[in-house]
């Protein structure tokens, strides 16, 4: 897994929870107000999440398939490798035998 240090940053400890647990995330704010989450997402068949702000997705560990909303085509995400998603939009995710582990920089 790779190592992936935030420093200074403001944790909210309540754990957002999606998809009946198959997704946990926790939200920082880092000193100069950029926003990010952390979390992971346990093995799925396609879970679709929805954007307000633009979203870089992180893998920090495992991988997962994903595909933007009008797209028919299916991408994959290891760990290293970032997706971008635009705001007001929705992205769908697979994840399978091996929990997907990433960071979500907003904005």
């Amino acid at each position: 897994m790779t190592n992936a240090t935030i420093l200074q940053a403001q944790v909210t400890p309540r754990a957002n929870v999606y998809f009946d647990g198959r997704c946990v995330s926790h939200n920082l704010q880092l000193a100069d107000g950029t926003r990010k989450s952390v979390g992971v997402i346990l093995p799925a068949s396609t879970l679709t999440f929805t954007t307000q702000a633009p979203e870089i997705m992180e893998c920090v560990g495992g991988s997962c398939q994903w595909r933007l909303q009008g797209s028919a085509a299916w991408q994959t995400s290891a760990e290293g490798q970032r997706f971008a998603v635009p705001a007001n939009t929705a992205f769908e995710i697979q994840v399978g035998a091996e929990p997907y582990h990433y960071i979500c920089h907003f904005g």
